[in-house]
């Protein structure tokens, strides 16, 4: 699957008859032959293919440039041969294929959750991976010396679920048949598994005989005979088959005698199963299974074994203690390799070529004993502390080719001037990388907490961290050494910290839902911080703080936005010792929660604020007022905006034209300014399944930087403004997006109606039994927009009412001073769209209504009398507060005739 793309066309090589498999049997022994000869790219492709797409040329407004960090719990592979360095590895949802030495990446793409497993085929041709989550999906991928020509996704029910993965000699040759000639995605063979076998998170085929697998959890080890289209039998086995304990069982081969299987364990035990009538290459199918017996456990050491494979005739074992070490087919132990700063190990992957045979290895413990000839490759070591290692046997050489974070990473941030880009882990990790040139340039490790946040100064000289603990430090932006001693304010784990604009104060905001704020003193004479003051400014979390410029002074001005729906602005200037001064509070919302908060590019003569709350909508407010000048429907993208940003402009970039960045619970997408409703200004990718804590904007604009927090990444996406334009442009103008949002468009049932309830006013105000000429318009007044939406089901509250009504009245008094008195039938309809709810009604919502406004009956039932309920919607000044909650749930619905039925009775 090539990089921002779909899967491609199977290769013409094996569409041909020749390539087809008849049966198990014939496709296997056909292996080794039916690729000579063949014109197909697939034969012919050489390695570095991968690497040379074009990546300037883009379809996408954002394009997967780079992944920084990897699953440490998942194998890492070696994809190529001799010195070089091609590791494929996951991040996230990502397969990345990165080119160690020459420093370039390619990204294999496509599944919507975290892939929790991988396989690569033994000839490194082949990778299979899978998900778990809602959708979840199996992709297999055809690598061909990292050249990918075709995928093939498996979609299963829509349970969660988690699988392991192999590839065998025959099985991945059957994935061809299941790529191209059974498109139903039905499996060649299955078989259930019985729940007290417990989840089997190892599986791994025969090499020698790909009919035969074996599969373990902790507990249980399970072996496979695969009979015709059916699953043949199967054995269990655990460690009450011992009188010795054994301890949690890791990993299992088959012996390369063919006629043993071993399973590691984590009392370093080897436990060696017997098989009964063992086979070689299968011939013909074989008349009955054989038996399996648990003849010995052999002790190999205390440490844990972690990792068993077989490499040629040897056994290799990896452990807790970060020793790899060989044996023969006996058992004898071979050579060790370990190293002090190597931790448990995850996985072990060699090269593909035997190289000459040294005749020591002064790199391990012990010598290769003379009576053997076995050649020993390189090898990479992964461990579960998220650090990847290069082994050359040869040597002494363990060299370490990345160390990412152990922990989530949830902090990140843009240097103003330079192509620099801080992150920061819960591990207490601190590093900074040269974006442009993707080099990590420096690092530091906080052992007391962990990093929460991180923001640069605007001159990029200080950096200043936000930790777990609720400390603060403020560091040297190149060495990051404390400039100061670390702040110790704030109760709770910091979650936002800004400069302002002059860098003379820092505030920060925490989990005890109060905002810190520091000064910038003179010390020896130079610049430092000292604590002002704080204050528990809400009472429910805080999502921004935001630093500003009064508009008519260059003070900083300072703003905090929380779950509360309060907004608070602060009175920095009158602010002394241990007392900060709040200058206003406005509650910005009724019913939805405001999540983010940002200043607005100006494109009037008037200034606004932008906000975003959790029911999709995004609202302008006045700078100075604080009045709603404008709701406007917000990108849908399966949750909420959780933080936004304005696009630093490009220079490539139109001078006219801006841009939002945000990212919702697990995408990052950008958006047309100005915002107006129109769903084809915007754009949306997934770039954290398990959760998008941070994002941060390069200084010229042109790259966005993600965090995942608990996926311990994050990525770096190129920004191609010239798509979304495109895709904007291609989406129609003036009104044509807004009709399409309507119930059946321009030519539907419903915009008729609208016309007619549009007209239907203006004969009301002009009189029914009136008999002068009628004066038809294209405009209603203000005052009857209330009554229009109501009579197209959209309910709002008085609220909602007035901001509708103001968002019209003042649309031009800041050029024209002048308020407009009414509305003409276009600019109704883009009202409706911005203001109804964004996802329509739903019996949820009325159920939460009538919790509010009901009572219970006899049968423990919520419900309301009639009488009551038409005298709470008659009373509204008596009961505002209820009846704007339930007044924003009436309206259609399609769940039944008479929704308020099951909940309205008579006494």
């Amino acid at each position: 699957m090539s990089e921002g793309a779909g899967p491609p066309e199977p290769p013409p090589g094996l569409s041909e008859s020749k390539g087809a498999i008849s049966s198990p049997l014939s496709g296997y022994r056909e292996k080794d032959t039916q690729h000579k000869g063949s014109a197909s790219m697939v034969w012919v492709a050489t390695p570095g293919m991968l690497f040379l797409k074009n990546r300037d040329s883009s379809l996408h407004p954002l394009d997967l440039s780079w992944v920084f960090g990897y699953n440490s719990s998942l194998a890492v592979h070696s994809l190529m041969d001799g010195e070089d360095r091609v590791l494929l590895y996951i991040s996230s949802h990502t397969v990345v294929i990165h080119d160690i030495l020459r420093n370039r990446q390619f990204h294999l793409q496509g599944h919507t959750n975290v892939i929790s497993c991988l396989c690569v085929s033994e000839d490194k041709r082949w990778v299979a991976t899978a998900d778990k989550g809602p959708d979840a999906l199996i992709i297999v991928n055809l690598l061909f010396w990292k050249l990918p020509v075709s995928s093939k996704s498996l979609r299963t029910d829509s349970k969660p679920w988690e699988c392991s993965l192999d590839f065998s000699p025959l099985l991945f040759q059957e994935v061809c048949v299941w790529r191209w000639t059974l498109p139903t995605g039905k499996p060649m063979c299955s078989t259930e598994l019985k729940p007290e076998f417990g989840y089997q998170d190892y599986v791994i085929f025969n090499p020698q005989n790909p009919h035969e697998f074996v599969s373990n959890s902790k507990t249980q080890v399970i072996f496979y005979l695969w009979v015709s289209r059916d699953m043949g039998s199967s054995w269990l086995l655990s460690p009450q088959t011992f009188k010795c304990l054994v301890g949690q069982f890791s990993q299992s081969v088959f012996h390369v005698n063919n006629t043993q299987a071993l399973t590691g364990t984590s009392a370093g035990k080897l436990v060696v199963w017997d098989m009964d009538n063992p086979r070689t290459l299968p011939e013909e199918l074989p008349a009955k299974p054989h038996g399996v017996t648990a003849t010995k456990v052999v002790s190999l050491q205390k440490e844990s074994l972690t990792v068993l494979t077989v490499l040629e005739s040897c056994i290799v074992t990896g452990d807790v203690k970060g020793q790899v070490k060989f044996y023969d087919g006996q058992l004898r132990l071979l050579t060790i390799y370990s190293h002090d700063k190597v931790g448990p190990i995850q996985s072990i992957s060699f090269s593909t070529i035997l190289r000459d045979r040294p005749s020591a290895l002064p790199g391990s413990s012990q010598s290769l004993p003379t009576q053997t000839t076995l050649e020993f490759l390189n090898f990479i070591l992964s461990t579960s502390d998220a650090t990847m290692f290069h082994v050359a046997t040869d040597s002494t050489s363990f060299e370490r080719i990345m160390a990412e974070a152990k922990k989530a990473v949830n902090a990140i941030a843009c240097h103003p001037q330079e192509p620099l880009v801080a992150v920061g882990s819960h591990c207490g990790l601190l590093k900074v990388w040269d974006y442009k040139q993707t080099q990590y340039l420096i690092s530091r490790i906080f052992t007391e907490a962990g990093i929460q946040c991180l923001s640069y100064d605007p001159e990029g000289h200080f950096l200043a961290a936000g930790f777990t603990d609720g400390s603060v430090y403020i560091l040297d932006a190149i060495s990051l050494q404390s400039i100061c001693k670390e702040f110790q304010f704030s109760q709770g784990p910091v979650t936002h910290i800004s400069f302002s604009h002059d860098s003379k104060y820092i505030a920060t905001a925490d989990e005890t839902y109060s905002v810190t704020v520091y000064k910038r003193v003179l010390q020896n004479g130079s610049r430092c911080w000292e604590h002002l003051a704080g204050l528990e400014s809400h009472y429910k979390p805080i999502r921004s703080i935001l630093f500003g410029v009064h508009s008519d002074s260059n003070e900083p001005r300072l703003l905090s936005l929380g779950e509360d729906r309060q907004l608070v602005e602060y009175d920095l200037n009158s602010s002394i010792k241990d007392h900060l001064v709040v200058t206003h509070r406005d509650r910005l919302e009724q019913v939805a929660v405001p999540l983010c908060l940002t200043w607005y590019q100006q494109l009037s003569t008037e200034s606004f604020f932008l906000t975003a709350n959790n029911c999709y909508k995004m609202k302008l407010y006045n700078m100075t007022t604080k009045m709603c000048r404008k709701t406007l429907l917000g990108p849908t993208y399966g949750s909420p905006l959780e933080k936004i940003q304005i696009l630093p402009r490009t220079s490539s970039a139109d001078p006219q034209q801006h841009y939002l960045v945000y990212i919702t619970k697990d995408k990052v997408g950008l958006q047309m300014l100005p915002v107006d409703g129109n769903p084809h200004k915007s754009s949306a990718f997934i770039c954290h399944p398990d959760g998008a804590s941070d994002f941060a904007i390069s200084h010229d604009g042109r790259y966005i930087f993600t965090a995942g927090g608990k996926e311990r990444t994050f990525m770096k996406w190129k920004v191609n403004l010239h798509t979304l334009n495109a895709a904007a442009f291609l989406g129609g103008e003036d009104l044509i997006p807004f009709y399409n949002l309507l119930d059946g468009g321009r030519e539907g049932k419903f915009f008729r109606e609208l016309e007619d309830y549009f007209y239907y006013v203006q004969l009301c105000n002009q009189g029914i039994k009136t008999l002068e000429t009628r004066q038809v318009s294209t405009h209603i007044p203000l005052e009857e927009i209330p009554s229009v939406m109501r009579a197209i089901g959209f309910y709002p509250s008085e609220e909602e009412i007035e901001d509708m009504i103001n968002e019209v009245k003042f649309s031009k008094y800041a050029e024209t001073g002048e308020e407009v008195t009414k509305i003409n039938l276009d600019d109704f309809i883009k009202l409706y769209i911005n203001h109804r709810p964004a996802l329509g009604l739903s019996m949820k919502t009325i159920q939460q209504a009538f919790q509010v406004l009901g009572y219970d009956n006899k049968k423990g039932d919520k419900v309301i009398d009639r009488g009551d309920f038409l005298s709470l919607l008659q009373s509204l000044k008596q009961v505002k507060g209820n009846a704007d909650l339930l007044s924003t749930s009436l309206g259609k619905t399609p769940c039944h005739k008479d929704p308020w039925k099951p909940w309205i009775q008579p006494v």
